[in-house]
C-alpha cells in the first residue's frame, strides 16, 4: 500500500534515501518551521527536493512572525506576498508553530496567541487561495505537568526545559492555547486546519472528537504521538478512527535536517535503518492486532479495516493538502 507521511522534516537528497522511499511506497511532506534561521534553510532544501522528486516529496511553507521591536504596519501584506511566492514554487500548505502562544510577545510583554487579529488577514488569504494550514499550537498536556521519569514526553522535556511549562505563570495554559485555536476555527470556517500531533489533544481522543463535531474545517495528524495513542484503550482509539475516517492523517515527524548527500555512509545507513523501523512500528499498530511498544507504552494494535487505512495513509492527505 502506498503511503503519504504528511508531517516530516527529511533532507533526503541521497539516492539511497530515494530508493528507500520508493521501496516503501512512501511520499513525504516536508514541513518548514518559523523559528530562528530554520525557515529559510528548510524552505530552500524542501522546495528543491519537491521540484526534483515530486513523486517522493512535497513541502509545506511557513511565515515569519511579527517583529514587535519595530513599527510594521505592512506585516500582513509582506507575509502574504511571501506565501504567494512559495505557493507558486509548489508549497501545498502553511505551517504555524508553537512559538505563537508560547514564545512570541507583544510590546507590552503579553503572549501573542494564534487568534490575535494581526494574523486574520493571513488566514483569510490562505483560505481564499484554497490552501490549508498545519497548526502546531500548544504542546502535549504533559508539558504543564511535573516531569515524571518514564512518562511519554519525559525525554523531550528533560532535554528541552525551555518548552516545559510546569509552574510557569507568565505564559498561557494548555486550555488557553486550545481555546485560542478553537476561536480561529470558528472565526474562519473556510480555512482548513490540520492540527499537528493530534492537535495537542493527544491525551484523549474524545477531546479531538469534540472538535471534529464542532468544526468541520478541522483535521489532525498523528505525527510523534503514537505512544499517546497507545496509552489509551485500543478499542477506544479504534472506534475513534472508525467514526472519523476522513479526518485523521498519517505522519511521523521524523527529523533529519542534514543533507543526506553530505552524510557519512555509515551514518546514513544507520538513519535509514531507524527510519524503516519507526515506520514499521506505526504500521504494526494501525494494521495489526499485535502488541506494540514505544516510549514505555504498550498496546495491542487497532487493526483498522483496509478502506480506513487507505484514507488514513493516503486519501486524507490528498484531500486536506490539495496538490500533494
Amino acid at each position: 500500500m502506498d503511503r503519504i507521511d504528511a508531517h516530516a522534516h527529511i533532507n533526503g537528497d541521497d539516492s539511497r534515501t530515494l530508493a528507500c522511499l520508493e521501496e516503501m511506497g512512501l511520499k513525504v511532506m516536508n514541513i518548514c518551521v518559523a523559528h530562528n534561521d530554520w525557515r529559510e534553510g528548510a524552505r530552500t532544501a524542501y522546495r528543491a527536493l519537491a521540484r526534483a522528486h515530486p513523486q517522493r516529496y512535497g513541502w509545506c511553507t511557513t511565515f515569519d512572525l511579527p517583529d514587535y521591536t519595530v513599527a510594521d504596519s505592512e506585516y500582513a501584506d509582506r507575509a502574504i506576498a511571501e506565501l504567494d511566492n512559495d505557493f507558486r514554487d509548489g508549497a501545498v500548505a502553511v505551517k504555524a508553530w508553537k512559538n505563537i502562544g508560547m514564545e512570541l510577545r507583544s510590546p507590552d510583554g503579553a503572549p501573542v496567541l494564534i487568534d490575535d487579529p494581526i494574523f486574520d488577514p493571513v488566514y483569510e488569504h490562505v483560505a481564499s487561495v484554497g490552501k490549508p494550514m498545519l497548526m502546531h499550537i500548544g504542546e502535549p498536556l504533559e508539558c504543564w505537568l511535573p516531569l515524571r521519569e518514564g512518562s511519554v514526553h519525559y525525554g523531550y522535556y528533560s532535554r528541552h526545559p525551555e518548552w516545559h511549562m510546569h509552574e510557569r505563570t507568565d505564559l498561557p495554559s494548555h486550555q488557553d492555547l486550545m481555546q485560542a485555536r478553537d476561536r480561529v476555527l470558528a472565526r474562519h470556517p473556510s480555512l482548513r486546519v490540520i492540527g499537528a500531533h493530534l492537535g495537542s489533544l493527544e491525551y484523549d481522543v474524545a477531546q479531538i472528537a469534540d472538535r471534529f463535531d464542532r468544526y468541520p474545517n478541522f483535521a489532525v495528524d498523528v505525527s510523534a504521538r503514537l505512544a499517546d495513542l497507545m496509552a489509551q484503550p485500543a478499542q477506544k482509539v479504534r472506534e475513534f478512527f472508525l467514526r472519523y475516517p476522513e479526518r485523521i492523517l498519517f505522519g511521523t515527524d521524523i527529523v533529519s535536517r542534514q543533507q543526506h548527500s553530505d552524510m557519512e555512509s555509515p551514518d546514513l545507513e544507520a538513519w535509514l535503518a531507524e527510519f524503516r523501523t519507526t515506520n514499521e512500528l506505526y504500521y504494526r499498530y494501525f494494521e495489526t492486532s499485535a502488541t506494540v511498544g514505544m516510549w514505555g507504552q504498550e498496546s495491542e494494535g487497532i487493526q483498522l479495516p483496509a478502506d480506513v487505512l487507505e484514507r488514513f495513509y493516503t486519501l486524507n492527505a490528498r484531500a486536506w493538502y490539495p496538490g500533494l
